[in-house]
This record gives structure tokens, sequence and C-alpha cells, in this order.
């Protein structure tokens, strides 16, 4: 397995399952877009970092959840319905929650450190969203299930990462700039892009999960061995 095969396979899944990935994951994405507007205008420049942070905690886990739980049943052949996904997504909400705040501060403890170990943790810890929404792991168990999968799989993961995300950090950037770096609150269109913007980073999503099917197989394999 290399990157431009796990990004080929995900780039075939994700184009295909567009239309249903749009309908379950869109509405909050656009809601989280909205409240992060709300935010933006009634505290402007005074918005804090943690704000952000907590919006994202609102929203990211559910959807984040409701993707991996589509891509788990599609992987095995099954075709369940949206909103039956989004109903086994709820009750792994605050798990899920609990896990991303876990994992930023992670993130942002690295990155303190350097930009190195910040990209350290981010591979480290990629697994983690999967082993509690499909193995129903704990968060600090996921956490410390991915550091042990991931092991042996650092290039690849960082490739498969820094390949689709890094243009869309660029594109936040541009996008920041163009705005929210004014006076002026940004409009709808801001909303707008920015759902299309969270849209697309989903496919970091189905990316990472093709690596963790992979990645996971052979240790599965050599549990069931023992």
């Amino acid at each position: 397995m290399n990157v431009l095969s796990i990004l080929r396979d995900a780039w075939f899944f994700y184009s295909r399952n567009l239309l249903s990935i749009a309908r379950l994951c869109l509405p909050l994405i656009l809601l989280e877009s909205i409240v992060r507007l709300a935010i933006d205008q009634l505290i402007g420049k005074g918005a804090m970092p943690a704000q952000e942070l907590l919006v994202g905690l609102i929203f990211y886990p559910l959807y984040i959840a409701a993707l991996i739980l589509f891509l788990d049943a599609r992987s095995r052949g099954h075709a369940p319905p949206l909103r039956e996904v989004m109903m086994r997504a709820l009750p792994l909400w605050l798990s899920m929650a609990v896990l991303a705040g876990l994992g930023t501060l992670l993130i942002m403890l690295g990155a303190s450190l350097f930009v190195l170990p910040g990209l350290w943790v981010m591979v480290k810890i990629a697994f983690a969203e999967y082993l509690l929404v499909i193995r129903g792991l704990s968060p600090l168990a996921a956490l410390k299930q991915s550091f042990l999968e991931t092991r042996g799989h650092f290039l690849l993961i960082l490739g498969c990462i820094l390949v689709v995300l890094a243009p869309l950090w660029l594109l936040e950037a541009w996008m920041a700039a163009q705005f929210w770096a004014g006076d002026t609150a940004p409009g709808a269109l801001a909303v707008v892009v920015d759902s299309v913007v969270g849209l697309v980073q989903l496919l970091a999503t189905v990316v990472l999960f093709r690596c963790f099917m992979l990645c996971s197989a052979p240790a599965i394999a050599r549990d069931e061995a023992r």
C-alpha cells in the first residue's frame, strides 16, 4: 500500500458517495458555519479561540461519527438509511467530543514545542476516532490504541494527511484573509464557502478510514491468531 493508491481508493469512494455524504453531514456543517458567523457578529474580534473550539466540539463529533458509521457500513456492503446512521451517531456525541477535545489539546501541546511534534501527535492519534466509533473504545483507550496501531505506518499516514489537508489549510488561510480579516463581518457567501470547504475536508476522513482499514487488518489478524 502507498499514498497514491489510498488516495485513489478514497477519492473513488468519496466521489461515488458524495451525495449521501452531503445529505448526512452538510446540514450540520452549514449550521456550524452559521453559529460561527453569529458569534463573530456578536463578539467581533474579541472572540477567543476557545469559543471557536467549543463550536467545533458541538457539531464536529456528531457528523464525523455519522460519517465513520456510514464508511464502515458501506465497506461491509451495507447501505443503511442515512436517518438510521445519524440516530446511531447521536449516543456517540459525548465520547467523540471528549476525544476531539483531548486530541486538540495534544496537538496544540505538540505544536507549541514546534511544528514537527504537532504533526507527530496528529499522525499518532489519527486512528482514534475510528477506534472509538467502530470498536467502541473509550476516548482514552482509543488514543492509546491509536498510538499502537499507527506504529510502523508513520510516513504513510503523514503523507496522506499532508496531501489532503495541506491544500485545504492554504485555502482556509486565504478565506480567513478574504472574509474575516476586515472590519466588516463576513456575509452569507462566507458561510456557504466555509461549508463547502468543510464538506471537502471530509475527504480526509475517508482517506484516513482507508488507512485505518489497511493498517489495522494485520494487527487484527495477529490478535486472532493468538
